[in-house]
């Protein structure tokens, strides 16, 4: 759960740790598997507890069901920047997400400069959301291994496929 306290110190839900100035969340999706309402709500509470500037939302259409598929409204309604960024899970970005990834990651750097907060998200917050995590840091100059291993540190399991770890290398 995420902390309601924005300076206690995490447990399961979401991971933090630092990357390009800002503290970044890696989370499972809002609600859980089935966007139930209760345990979307609380999550939903969780996320705005937090205030991150920025919301990625990592899931296909179809994932983001129930009542999470309300999520970028209702960050929307607590003015919480939302962006969706649907990536197959355990997979990698296809060529058009790709090719948006510059604008994403400009925003994601955004939103952590300056100590921000940015959370992402996928089905179960390791795999998709690692993947992402590891690109930001290694687009932050952090070697793609030692990054790994921090990032693992923070969240283990996080990168769940070689293709994915190979992404977020940029190789």
């Amino acid at each position: 759960m995420l902390p309601t306290d924005p300076a206690a110190p995490p447990d399961d839900w979401p991971r933090t740790l630092p990357v390009a100035g800002g503290t970044l969340a890696l989370a499972p999706r809002p609600g859980g598997a089935s966007g139930a309402g209760d345990a979307y709500l609380a999550d939903l509470a969780r996320i705005v507890g937090w205030r991150p500037r920025l919301v990625l939302s990592l899931v296909e259409a179809a994932e983001l069901t129930g009542a999470a598929a309300a999520l970028p409204a209702d960050l929307a309604a607590a003015g919480i920047a939302w962006r969706s960024f649907p990536v197959p899970d355990y997979g990698v970005p296809g060529p058009d997400a790709a090719a948006a990834w510059p604008a994403e990651s400009i925003a994601l750097r955004a939103a952590l400069a300056g100590h921000g907060r940015a959370l992402v998200h996928c089905a179960g917050g390791r795999g998709r959301s690692g993947m992402i995590a590891l690109r930001l840091m290694v687009e932050a100059g952090e070697a793609p291994a030692v990054a790994l291993a921090r990032l693992r540190h923070a969240r283990p399991g996080a990168v769940e496929t070689e293709a994915q770890r190979l992404w977020a290398a940029g190789t």
